[in-house]
């Protein structure tokens, strides 16, 4: 809804100036300019990036276009399934094989739809628990290797963003290229006799496309490269938390301190209380809203 909203704002207060400047749709309405500056930023955006680039572009446009949120709800649903998961391991990681080898047919990530919704934080939870199963291997060490593993995943969640933003900064150019075009189609009519005030209506038509390039710069991709960028930092988040929760847990914490230490790196939109946490782990326990008190070992 917020971003209808920022949309109409953005329309209403560029065109509904323009007609109230005393200008009229008719006169910048021109779809093939449009097409010469939409199909250049497109076949730049495909020319210039691979195939998964514009895979992950495409799937984080769906995002915010549904508005998918890591809102309280999936931070519940992420924060009991890890503590489920820790209460599991803590009678031998291998008792964790059957879930974490086909996470969509375990009965404990079937309980938590949301992150099962999330195919690279559920791989990166699963392929970490199985990391731990397969030998010892201390706090420091996992932290390391947990900590190359999110820069890399951070780097290609930001690519898609940073292509888009290129082609942002491009439209203007485009715009000109259009312009320019439209310059080049205004003089072949010169020549054929055109009337002053028919080369005044062309040569206000070609710019209308450095118009358009501006507008789509900075009243659309610019706004929509943010969004992309927010949403990877949600992302990014509910990746650390996972990460913090699984390093306090090989160091030896119990599974509340460490499904404790995750909370934290929660962002403060969504971020529980403690004794939010502890209620919904009692609830979890108890099957009734409530009760008592967890146990922290």
């Amino acid at each position: 809804m917020q971003q209808i909203v920022g949309l109409i704002i953005i329309f209403g207060s560029v065109f509904g100036g323009y007609i109230l400047m005393g200008g009229t749709f008719a006169a910048i309405w021109h779809p093939i300019e449009i097409l010469v500056i939409a199909g250049a930023g497109a076949g730049a955006l495909v020319l210039g990036n691979p195939g998964h680039i514009l895979h992950e572009l495409a799937h984080q446009l769906k995002k915010i276009i549904v508005r998918k949120k890591y809102d309280s709800e999936f931070q519940r649903q992420l924060l009991l399934l890890m503590y489920e998961l820790l209460q599991l391991a803590a009678g031998g990681l291998k008792a964790l094989d059957a879930h974490v080898e086909a996470p969509k047919d375990s009965a404990i990530f079937q309980r938590y739809p949301s992150v099962l919704e999330e195919p690279k934080l559920l791989a990166f939870i699963v392929d970490n628990f199985r990391l731990m199963a397969m030998g010892k291997i201390n706090a420091h060490e996992l932290e390391g290797v947990l900590e190359q593993e999110l820069e890399l995943i951070h780097e290609e969640l930001t690519q898609p963003a940073k292509s888009l933003g290129k082609i942002g900064e491009a439209m203007p150019g485009f715009g000109i290229l259009a312009a320019v075009l439209g310059i080049v189609i205004t003089m072949g009519t010169v020549g054929g006799g055109a009337s002053s005030g028919e080369i005044a209506e062309k040569v206000g038509a070609a710019m209308v496309g450095t118009f358009i390039g501006i507008f789509l710069c900075y009243g659309l991709i610019d706004p929509i490269c943010n969004m992309l960028k927010q949403l990877v930092s949600e992302e990014a988040g509910a990746l650390e938390s996972v990460k913090v929760v699984l390093v306090t847990h090989v160091s030896g914490k119990p599974p509340l301190l460490a499904i404790d230490a995750g909370r934290r790196l929660v962002q403060l939109n969504t971020k529980p209380s403690f004794a939010q946490l502890e209620s919904w782990i009692n609830a979890m326990e108890s099957g009734e809203s409530g009760g008592g008190r967890a146990k922290a070992a």
